[in-house]
C-alpha cells in the first residue's frame, strides 16, 4: 500500500513474531498483564507496525478527536456484529477506531491489540509485517475516515480539526494586480536542509518574498506584458490543530542514494504562528499553538523505529518516576555500613529502597532478606521482633501496607535522613517528580510527557524533548493544539469521559473477564499438588510405611497455593478431614523402594510454603508426630531404609551337591550397623562381601573387614539395590571365597547351572550342572539339561525351565528365546526341569489359590492370554480349582503375601491392569459390588451389654467370639459395671457411594437380623466406623454421602440404638462420662455427654460443662480420660495450676493434642472432691488389666530369646523349615533397632 521504503528495524522491538504470508493472531497463554505504574496502555506491535502505533497514539491523545468520534453512534455507524451480513452498512473502520480507543483509556492491560483494526484496513500479513512512512500513512488514514464517514453527522470531522489553507500571491510591481491561488492542507510539510529549526523554516515559507526581475520577468494579465513581481504565500486558515512533517529523508544525486538529514532542527514548545498568517489583526492569543506530540524516528533512510513523545492534555496517566541520585563515595561507605548493621528497619529499608516501583509483596521480602544477609527472618530476628508482617504493621509510619497486606513499600513521605540515616547531608535517594496525584496539577506548570514506544509507556521530564532535535534518534513529524482549546474540568483524571455507554459496559465486561482469567492464571502458576497420606490409613511394616488398604485410598491429591502460609495448610487440610482427632503434624515424606519413609517434619506456621521449599507433587505425610498403629516411627534421612540383595549359599535335602546361590530382597535402615544381617538371616556370623558394581553377576566383589561390621550401611556406601553376599566359613570347601575380587569355589569359577529334573520321569541323575555363560541362550541350556540327564527326545518339546527360589518354590517358566542376563538369572542358581511349554511373549503365567490364608506350595498355576479380562479369568481359574457359584472376586497378592487390592474392572484385561506373569491372584468369596458402591458389614453395638442380632460365625476376616458376638472393652464402662460391650454381626449393606448416611441406616434397618421394634427410625441409631474390634469414628451428619466420609472398601460400621434423636454439630464432642463412686474403686453407669468445642478444646471448657452437667462447683471437680488399651487414667488438669509459661500454655492447651488426644466416644471419669479428695482414678480390673499385659509381654519376649538361641544351635548343612514369609523377617529386625 505505502510500498516497501522504510523497514522496520527489528533490533529495537521486543517480543514480536515475524512470518511470512499469513497473519500472526497467536492466541496468548496467560491474559495480558495489567497496566503499569503510569496508568496508560501502550499498543502491541504486529511486527512492523511501529509506525501506526505512534500515530494512533498521537490521535488517542488528542481528546477532540477522540470524543467526535465518540459521539457517533450506532445508529450512525452500524453494528460490528452484522458486519458479515450481506445487506448491512458497517462503517467498520470508525467502529474499530472506537473500540480501540475505549480499550487505551479503560481496558486494563498493558498494551491493546490492533490486530481487529488492521483487519479493517484490508491489511494482509506482508503489511503488517512491513513498516511504512507514517506521514503517508497520516494522510491515507485521513482520507480513509473522510470516506468511511460520508453521510454521518461525522462527515466533517477531519476537515473541522486539521484542515487549512494557504494562499500564494503574485503581485504586480507595476499595475499593483494581485494573482493569488489557494491550497489546502491537513498538514505542513517543511525542510530540514540548510535549516536551523521550524521558526527559520516557517519563516523562508510565509514571510520571505521570491522576486522576479532582470531575467527572471513575471508576464502580468493586467499589464499584458513582462513586469517586475513579488511571489509570497501566507497561511490564510488555520486548522484547531496543525501537524508539521519535516523532510528528513532526501535523496543525493551526486552519490544517487537516499539519506536520512540528522542535522540539529530545532522545534519551540509553544509558536507564534502570527508573522506567517494572511490576517494579523486578530489577538496573539489566536495565533497561539503548543506541543503535544513529537513522532520520533530512530535508524536510517533505509530502516529504523518509530516511538511518540506525547503530552498528556487530561491527565490520564500517573505521571511521576523515582530517580536515583548519588553522591561522593563517602556517602556510598555510609550507605554500605547502614546495609551491614543487625538493625531489621535498616535491613527492610535497604531491601525496599533498591526496587523501581517501591513495593514488593510480603513473601518475596521474606526471600531477599534471606538471599541479602545470609539467614531467614525467622531464625535471626523473630524472637525479638515477632513476625515480619507484624514488624512491618509496628512501623506504620515507614512502611506501607496494601489492604490485603500482600504488599509493602515505603511511605513517599517518609524522610529517609530522619528515620534511617541512610544518607549524609543533603543527598536524596528518591526524588518524586509530582508527589499530587495524577489530574491535580495545571498543565502549564507542570505538563505531564510520556514516551509511549509501543507497549511500553513511561514518563519523561519536557526538557527530554530536546535530545529529539538532531541525529540518528530524531522528531519526524511534530503535532500543535491551539492554545485557547481548554478541556473542561469533568474531563480531567477521568477516562470515562464522553464515552458511550455501550463501549463503557464493554469495556467493564471485559475488565471483569480479564481480571477472572488473571485470577485463574494467578492460581494455576501459583498452585501446585500436595499428595496427602493419611496417617489412620497406614501401617509400619518391614521398615516403612505402607497403605492398609490400597494407594488410591490413602493419598489425597490436595491444590493449594504456594504462597500461603503453613499455617493456612494446615488449616485446611483440618476442615477437609472432619474426622481428624487430636495433634496434626505435617512431614514431608518420599517413597523409596522399600516403602513410604518421612524425612522432616514441617514447622514454622508463618512461612510460606515456597519459603520452606515445598515443590509440586511433594508427598505429605499426615500424622500425630509420634506412632502410627501403636508403632513409633523413625524420621529423617539417616534412618532411610535401604532395599538391599542379600545372597547366600543354601543348601538342599541331597547335602553338598545340592547347594545353590540363592538371593533375597531384606530392608535395613541405613544407620544400622552392618552386622544386623546376620541376625536378619538368623546366621552366628561369617564374612560380608560388597559388590563393587550395580549388579552381582560376573563383577567382583569386595569383603568388609571385621572391624568394620559396627559401621552404618551408609558409612560403608550401600544404597538401594546394592548386593550383599555372605559366607559362611564353617562351609568348607563349599563355600564362597574372593580371590582377586571374583567369585569361586575350591574346584573352579562359578560358571554353571544347576538342573533338577522335575517331569517325575526315572533317570540315571535327578540333577545336572550346566556350564553356560551370561549370553547362554536358555533353550540350549533345556536341551543339553535333557541330554546330560538322559530323558526322552520328546520332553524338548514339551517341557520348560522354572527357577527354584530358596524355599523350593518352582517360579514362573522362562521363555527359550531370552538369555541368561534377559532372564535375570544368576549363576549357580537351581532350575527345574518341568512338562509343559513356557508362555509366550502373548501369555501370562499365573499362581492363584483360594482365600487370603496361602501356605507357600499350594498355590495352583495356569496360562492365559494378557488379553482375557478379569471376569474370563476368574471363570477359568474357578473351573481349575472345582469352586461352584458366581460369588468369588479376585485379588492381587502383594509382596507381603497379604491379600491386596482387589480387581474391580471385571471387564477390564490383565494387560490394561499390568498383571504380569509370576503374579499370585486369590479367589477370595463374595462378589464386588459394582464400580461407585461399597459393601459395608453392619455390626449391631450394644454400650450396656444387652445383645442385639443373630449369630454369623462365618464371617469372612473376622474372629468373633461363640454366637458371632465380639467381645470389646466398652468405651463408656472401663469399670465394674458394664464392662464389655458387644458387637453383633447384622449382615452385610450394599449400597452407592453417592448415597447419605441416613439411608445406609435405613437399608442396616432393613437386614432380616435386624430386629429391634424399639427403634422407630434411622434418626434413633448413632453410627461408628469399626477399627481393631471397637467402635472408632463417629459418622454425625446424616445426610452426607458416604463417599465424603472417605470409608474405603474395607470400611465396617456398628449401629448403636439411642433413645431419642441426636442432631450433632461440627463443634459437638460425645463423651462417655461416669461419676466415680465413693470409697469404692468403681464407676457408676456411663452417661451420653455432649460438649460444644466451639470456643476451643481447651481444658478449662470442658471442667466447666462437665460440672454443669452433674450441677457440681467446677472448682470441686477432677475429671481424667481413660485408655482402655493401656488400662490408665489421666488426669485433666487446670493449665494454669501446671504452666506458667505463656507460650507453653498456648502451645498446650488444646485436649485434642497430645497427651490426651481426646475424640468422640472416649470415657471422661469425673471425681467429687466433696466426699473424696485422693487423686486415684483407677478401679480393680485396671490393675487386673496391666498385670496381664506385663505378662504377656515377658513371655513375648521369652519367647524371641529362646527363638533367637535355637537359630544360633542350627547347623549351616542341616536342613531348615522354608519360611513362607521371607520379606518379612528384617521387620522384627528393623524394629528392634529402633527401640
Amino acid at each position: 500500500m505505502f510500498g516497501d521504503l522504510f523497514e522496520e528495524d527489528y533490533s529495537n522491538v521486543s517480543d514480536n513474531q515475524y512470518g511470512k504470508g499469513k497473519k500472526l493472531k497467536t492466541k496468548p497463554l496467560e491474559p495480558p498483564a495489567p497496566r503499569k505504574f503510569t496508568n496508560l496502555s501502550g499498543i502491541r506491535n504486529q511486527g512492523g507496525t511501529c509506525y501506526l502505533n505512534s500515530l494512533l497514539q498521537t490521535l488517542h491523545f488528542t481528546p477532540e478527536f477522540r470524543e467526535a468520534l465518540f459521539s457517533l453512534g450506532p445508529e450512525e455507524l452500524g453494528s460490528l456484529e452484522d458486519k458479515d451480513k450481506p445487506d448491512a452498512k458497517v462503517r467498520i473502520i470508525p467502529l474499530q477506531l472506537q473500540r480501540l480507543f475505549a480499550q487505551l483509556l479503560l481496558l486494563d492491560q498493558d498494551a491493546a491489540s490492533t490486530v481487529d483494526l488492521t483487519d479493517s484496513f484490508g491489511w494482509t500479513g506482508h503489511e503488517e509485517m512491513r513498516q511504512h512512512d507514517v506521514q503517508e500513512l497520516n494522510r491515507i488514514l485521513f482520507s480513509a475516515l473522510e470516506t468511511s464517514l460520508v453521510g454521518t453527522s461525522g462527515h466533517d470531522l477531519i476537515s473541522r480539526l486539521y484542515h487549512g489553507t494557504i494562499v500564494n500571491q503574485i503581485v504586480c510591481k507595476e499595475c499593483k494586480n494581485v494573482s493569488e491561488k489557494q491550497e489546502d492542507f491537513l498538514d505542513l510539510t517543511v525542510a530540514v536542509k540548510n535549516v536551523s529549526g521550524l521558526e527559520d523554516a516557517l519563516w523562508s515559507m510565509y514571510v520571505e518574498e521570491e522576486v522576479f526581475d532582470c531575467d527572471n520577468l513575471y508576464r502580468c494579465g493586467a499589464c499584458s506584458g513582462l513586469v517586475r513581481a513579488a511571489k509570497s504565500a501566507k497561511l490564510r486558515k488555520l486548522p484547531p490543530f496543525l501537524t508539521v512533517s519535516l523532510l528528513r529523508f532526501n535523496f543525493d544525486f551526486v552519490k544517487c542514494e537516499r539519506y536520512k538529514e540528522t542535522s540539529c532542527y530545532t522545534f519551540p514548545l509553544r509558536i507564534n504562528l502570527k508573522p506567517f498568517c494572511e490576517q494579523s489583526e486578530l489577538d496573539d492569543l489566536e495565533y497561539m499553538y503548543d506541543l503535544f506530540s513529537v513522532i520520533i524516528h530512530k535508524g536510517g533512510c533505509y530502516g529504523g523505529h518509530y516511538h511518540v513523545y506525547i503530552k498528556d492534555v487530561d491527565h490520564l496517566g500517573n505521571w511521576q518516576f523515582q530517580q536515583e541520585e548519588i553522591k561522593p563515595d563517602v556517602n556510598l561507605k555510609d550507605l554500605q555500613k547502614e546495609e551491614e548493621s543487625d538493625d531489621p528497619l535498616m535491613i527492610v529499608k535497604a531491601i525496599l529502597l533498591q526496587e523501581e516501583g517501591n513495593g514488593i509483596p510480603v513473601d518475596q521480602l521474606g526471600q531477599r532478606l534471606l538471599k541479602k544477609i545470609g539467614i531467614s527472618w525467622n531464625k535471626k530476628y523473630r524472637k525479638q521482633y515477632g513476625p515480619l508482617r507484624k514488624f512491618l504493621q509496628l512501623h506504620s509510619q515507614i512502611f506501607l501496607l496494601s489492604s490485603d497486606e500482600s504488599m509493602v513499600s515505603l511511605l513517599k513521605n517518609c524522610s529517609l535522613q530522619a528515620e534511617s540515616d541512610f544518607q549524609k547531608d543533603d543527598q536524596q535517594i528518591f526524588k518524586i517528580l509530582t508527589p499530587e496525584s495524577p489530574g491535580l496539577n495545571n498543565s502549564t506548570s507542570c505538563p505531564h510527557w510520556f514516551d509511549i514506544n509501543d507497549s511500553k509507556v513511561q514518563p519523561i521530564k519536557e526538557k527530554d524533548i530536546e535530545q529529539q532535535f538532531q541525529g540518528k534518534e530524531s522528531a519526524y513529524m511534530l503535532f500543535y493544539r491551539k492554545s485557547q482549546m481548554q478541556r473542561p474540568p469533568e474531563a480531567q483524571a477521568n477516562p470515562r469521559y464522553r464515552v458511550p455507554c455501550h463501549l463503557l459496559n464493554e469495556m467493564d465486561a471485559a475488565n471483569m473477564e480479564l481480571q477472572a482469567k488473571r485470577a485463574e492464571c494467578d492460581s494455576t502458576n501459583n498452585n501446585f499438588e500436595l499428595h496427602l497420606h493419611l496417617g489412620p490409613q497406614y501401617h509400619f511394616f518391614n521398615g516403612a510405611l505402607h497403605p492398609i488398604v490400597s494407594q488410591t485410598e490413602s493419598m489425597w491429591n490436595l491444590t493449594f497455593d504456594k504462597r500461603k502460609t503453613l499455617g493456612d495448610l494446615r488449616q485446611s487440610i483440618f476442615q477437609l478431614l472432619e474426622f481428624w482427632e487430636g495433634d496434626m503434624v505435617l512431614s514431608v515424606a518420599k517413597f523409596v523402594p522399600a516403602g513410604l519413609h518421612i524425612y522432616q517434619t514441617l514447622d514454622g506456621d508463618d512461612l510460606a510454603l515456597c519459603e520452606i521449599e515445598i515443590t509440586d507433587g511433594e508427598d505429605i505425610f499426615v500424622w500425630n508426630g509420634m506412632e502410627v498403629g501403636g508403632i513409633q516411627i523413625p524420621t529423617g534421612s539417616d534412618c532411610e531404609p535401604l532395599l538391599l540383595n542379600v545372597l547366600h549359599m543354601a543348601t538342599g535335602s541331597e547335602g553338598d551337591k545340592c547347594q545353590h546361590l540363592v538371593e533375597s530382597p531384606h530392608v535395613f535402615p541405613s544407620n544400622a550397623q552392618v552386622s544386623t544381617v546376620f541376625t536378619a538371616l538368623a546366621l552366628p556370623g561369617g564374612v560380608i562381601l560388597i559388590s563393587s558394581a550395580e549388579s552381582a553377576g560376573e563383577d567382583s566383589w569386595t569383603a568388609i573387614p571385621r572391624g568394620d561390621l559396627k559401621k552404618t550401611f551408609r558409612e560403608q556406601g550401600l544404597r538401594n539395590g546394592s548386593s550383599l553376599l555372605i559366607q559362611d566359613p564353617r562351609n568348607g570347601d563349599n563355600s564362597l571365597l574372593t580371590r582377586q575380587g571374583k567369585w569361586i569355589t575350591s574346584m573352579n569359577e562359578i560358571d554353571w547351572l544347576q538342573v533338577k529334573n522335575l517331569c517325575e520321569l526315572e533317570s540315571e541323575e535327578k540333577q545336572v550342572k550346566i556350564s553356560a555363560t551370561l549370553n547362554t541362550v536358555v533353550f540350549d541350556i533345556r536341551i543339553k539339561a535333557i541330554k546330560e540327564l538322559k530323558l526322552m527326545k520328546e520332553l524338548a518339546e514339551n517341557s520348560c525351565l522354572r527357577p527354584i527360589d530358596r524355599n523350593g518354590k518352582l517360579l514362573c517358566p522362562v521363555p527359550d528365546s531370552y538369555t541368561l542376563k534377559e532372564a535375570e538369572l544368576k549363576m549357580g542358581s537351581s532350575l527345574g526341569l518341568c512338562f509343559g511349554k513356557a508362555p509366550t511373549s502373548s501369555q501370562l503365567f499365573l499362581f492363584f489359590a483360594v482365600g487370603s490364608d496361602v501356605q507357600p506350595g499350594t498355590e495352583m498355576e495356569i496360562i492365559v492370554e494378557e488379553t482375557i479380562s478379569v471376569k474370563e479369568c476368574l471363570k477359568i481359574m474357578l473351573e481349575k480349582s472345582g469352586l461352584p457359584g458366581d460369588t468369588w472376586h479376585l485379588r492381587k497378592m502383594d509382596w507381603c503375601y497379604e491379600a491386596g487390592e482387589a480387581l474391580c474392572e471385571e471387564d477390564a484385561t490383565l494387560k490394561e491392569l499390568m498383571i504380569c506373569s509370576g503374579d499370585t491372584l486369590l479367589l477370595i468369596e463374595g462378589k464386588l459390588p459394582p464400580l461407585g458402591f461399597l459393601e459395608v458389614p453392619v455390626w449391631w453395638y450394644q454400650p450396656r451389654g444387652v445383645s442385639h442380632g443373630k449369630s454369623h460365625q462365618d464371617r469372612v476376616n473376622c474372629t468373633p467370639s461363640q454366637g458371632g458376638v465380639w467381645r470389646a472393652a466398652s468405651q463408656g464402662a472401663p469399670g465394674d459395671v458394664h464392662t464389655e460391650a458387644a458387637l453383633h454381626y447384622l449382615g452385610d449393606v450394599e449400597i452407592s457411594e453417592d448415597a447419605t448416611l441416613v439411608e445406609l441406616k435405613s437399608q442396616a434397618m432393613a437386614l432380616p437380623s435386624f430386629s429391634e421394634p424399639s427403634i422407630p427410625s434411622p434418626g434413633f441409631l448413632r453410627a461408628w466406623t469399626v477399627e481393631g474390634q471397637r467402635p472408632s469414628r463417629l459418622l454425625r451428619t446424616d445426610l452426607q454421602q458416604l463417599r465424603e466420609y472417605k470409608l474405603g472398601r474395607r470400611t465396617e460400621i456398628c449401629l448403636e440404638p439411642l433413645q431419642r434423636e441426636e442432631h450433632l454439630g461440627p463443634q459437638d464432642v460425645l463423651l462417655r462420662t461416669q461419676m466415680r463412686l465413693p470409697g469404692k474403686r468403681a464407676y457408676g453407669p456411663s452417661l451420653d455427654f455432649v460438649w460444644d468445642a466451639t470456643r476451643g478444646w481447651t481444658a478449662s471448657s470442658l471442667r466447666q460443662r462437665v460440672a454443669e452437667f452433674y450441677s457440681l462447683p467446677v472448682e470441686r471437680i477432677e475429671i481424667a480420660k481413660y485408655f482402655p488399651e493401656k488400662f490408665e487414667w489421666l488426669p485433666i488438669s487446670r493449665w494454669n495450676q501446671q504452666l506458667t509459661k505463656r507460650k507453653k500454655k498456648k502451645k498446650q492447651d488444646n485436649l485434642q493434642g497430645a497427651p490426651y488426644y481426646l475424640k468422640d466416644g472416649d470415657t471422661i471419669g469425673i471425681k467429687n472432691l466433696l466426699v473424696e479428695e485422693d487423686d486415684d482414678f483407677s478401679t480393680a480390673r485396671d490393675d487386673i488389666g496391666k498385670e496381664k499385659q506385663k505378662q504377656l509381654a515377658l513371655s513375648k519376649k521369652k519367647s524371641r530369646e529362646a527363638l533367637s538361641v535355637q537359630s544360633s544351635d542350627v547347623l549351616p548343612g542341616a536342613d531348615t523349615p522354608p519360611r513362607p514369609r521371607g520379606p518379612e523377617a528384617s521387620l522384627s529386625i528393623h524394629v528392634g533397632s529402633f527401640r
